[in-house]
């Protein structure tokens, strides 16, 4: 096996031995009486066993266990600490000290969780203090999403979505959207792309709930400027992938596509698991119309009872000229994925035209 065929490491493998190590070593020199031993017995007994949100608790866990200090005493050694960590998934485990043992002293945990956002993230922690004092949390957040720091601004976005991944949904932002809705228009028109990315991100969370709710929002907004053009466009990814006609509208894309869809194929036809195939295909204008497109394709994946389930992919907007062809082409790795697993069988590919599918190809994965 090459060192290209090697399988990457495991994600959680970012909290490796020698990464405490280095943890435990970087605290010593901010804290000398630390007790580096105890640290890295705790931490690494049954960690193979750990995912790496579990690997980062453990973390702050052992850190809380073995600091014989006070609550605002720790957080000076971790603001120390915060700095010197080489990793910036690693520094997660430093906000998330401060959820586990800080709710007590609201504005003290919340000023730490604001310094701990530019070396990592706080984005996970923060949504204990928003679980537990939701009204509190969310004004000092809008204040935050006018910060000078791109960092700050993005927790205020990223640490009130309703369905962040690898955290605990915020049933209350999820009933009622509206009630983060004021951070997210301080953010709408951010020069950042990284917070630009959150707002889309939690908007999109939201047009899981309340599609309509987002709609209504986004067509009120000026998209002349061009950084909020850029958020409703990824906001309205899911509902555009789904061919919802508002959605398309915003960007220019509704209407029925008056097209045809030539020579599509995937090549190979037949593959084993790992190999990749290229999708092709053109598609001809059959108006003297220019025509805004926006084009995906879809693949029914096959699952373990033999019954499939689509999962749509984006692949380009365009605007056609009239009686114009386009040729469009994508390759993609068929490889096993944390989220998604492979099975043998023929899998349907459909090209979709604003959100209409208007021609079908396959391929067949072998065991």
């Amino acid at each position: 096996m090459t060192a290209a065929e090697q399988p990457a490491p495991a994600l959680k493998e970012i909290f490796n031995a020698e990464r405490l190590k280095h943890i435990a070593t970087e605290m010593t020199a901010v804290y000398p009486a630390f007790n580096a031993k105890a640290f890295l017995e705790m931490a690494n007994d049954g960690l193979a066993d750990l995912s790496i949100m579990q690997r980062m608790a453990r973390v702050s866990e052992c850190l809380h266990a073995v600091l014989p200090l006070d609550y605002d005493e720790s957080l000076e050694v971790l603001r120390a600490l915060a700095p010197r960590l080489n990793s910036g998934f690693v520094s997660i485990s430093l906000p998330h000290y401060v959820a586990m043992y800080g709710t007590h002293d609201f504005e003290q945990s919340m000023d730490a969780l604001k310094y701990f956002t530019a070396f990592g993230s706080a984005e996970f922690a923060i949504r204990y203090f928003l679980r537990s004092d939701l009204q509190r949390s969310l004004a000092l957040m809008q204040a935050w999403s006018r910060d000078e720091n791109e960092h700050v601004r993005r927790l205020a976005s990223e640490g009130s979505r309703p369905r962040l991944p690898w955290s605990f949904r915020l049933e209350q932002i999820q009933s009622d959207p509206t009630l983060a809705a004021a951070i997210l228009d301080n953010l709408k028109a951010d020069d950042s792309l990284y917070v630009r990315k959150s707002v889309a991100n939690h908007l999109n969370d939201i047009t899981k709930d309340h599609p309509e709710w987002v709609l209504d929002l986004i067509e009120g907004w000026s998209l002349e400027n061009k950084h909020t053009a850029w958020i409703a466009k990824h906001a309205l990814r899911s509902l555009i992938k789904q061919g919802n006609q508002r959605a398309l509208a915003i960007i220019g894309a509704s209407g029925k596509a008056e097209v045809e869809i030539v020579g599509v194929k995937v090549e190979p036809a037949v593959i084993r698991l790992g190999e990749k195939i290229t999708l092709s295909f053109a598609v001809k204008s059959t108006v003297a119309e220019s025509q805004r497109l926006v084009i995906d394709y879809a693949i029914d994946y096959v699952k373990a009872n033999g019954s499939t389930s689509a999962k749509v992919f984006k692949l380009k907007a365009l605007t056609l000229l009239g009686k114009a062809t386009e040729r469009v082409s994508r390759g993609q790795q068929i490889k096993e994925l944390t989220t998604r697993k492979h099975y043998v069988g023929k899998h349907a590919v459909h090209i979709m035209v604003n959100g209409e599918r208007l021609a079908t190809t396959a391929f067949e994965i072998l065991a």
